[in-house]
């Protein structure tokens, strides 16, 4: 969809125009994705069927429908989906410390107005062949999606560019997030910070 050659609008415009970060324009995937992204749709349509099995039976299953994969790979993808097999696990909340964390700040607070607390969250779209990442800035009160991105990777470098134009017009008082490794970047945190935004994190990360 991008015209690098189009001398009337520039390429940064054009992927203005279509909601593409312009760092993903020049993501190139590896050799192996075209097969990734088959694993990909058949993990996704598995999941949404059967979302308690672990990667042992995922990969059963994906054999079943005729791709020859192991563990290592399954497990690879379903984490670069987000997709996490739905049961009890021990020692949830143990800590990433490398990331630095910041305390939840919603408990028992009542979101009256807009601007009080914004969210940001992931998640995949699957596309004709293959996959992009949405995130999205939303106001917890209003439910206003406020700034949104496609990515063709996770690198945090979408997610800071939503958050930058979300906050030209406006900025809440609270900022919510899982505490996923984009939102804990420095380059996402610090915008925040700068900015005089309370940072609250409430440790569900989802995609990593």
């Amino acid at each position: 969809m991008i015209e690098p050659d189009n001398k009337e609008i520039s390429v940064q415009r054009q992927c203005e125009l279509i909601g593409l970060s312009r760092a993903s324009l020049y993501y190139k995937p590896r050799k192996d994705g075209g097969f990734d992204a088959e694993v990909m749709r058949v993990l996704d349509e598995e999941y949404t069927k059967t979302p308690f099995y672990g990667v042992r039976r995922m990969v059963v299953q994906v054999r079943e429908r005729g791709y020859e994969v192991g563990d290592k790979r399954v497990r690879r993808l379903l984490r670069s989906m987000g997709l996490m097999a739905v049961y009890p696990k021990k020692r949830l909340s143990l800590p990433n410390l490398k990331d630095k964390k910041y305390p939840y700040l919603l408990r028992g607070v009542t979101v009256s107005r807009p601007n009080q607390v914004w969210s940001v969250d992931i998640t995949y779209v699957r596309l004709r062949k293959g996959f992009a990442y949405l995130v999205a800035i939303m106001d917890w009160h209003s439910r206003y999606v406020i700034a949104w991105e496609l990515s063709l990777s996770l690198e945090s470098d979408f997610c800071v560019e939503a958050l930058r134009r979300a906050l030209l017009s406006r900025s809440p008082e609270i900022f919510n997030s899982d505490q996923g490794t984009q939102f804990t970047s420095e380059d996402f945190t610090g915008i925040l910070s700068g900015a005089g935004i309370r940072i609250s994190m409430d440790g569900r990360g989802r995609v990593v």
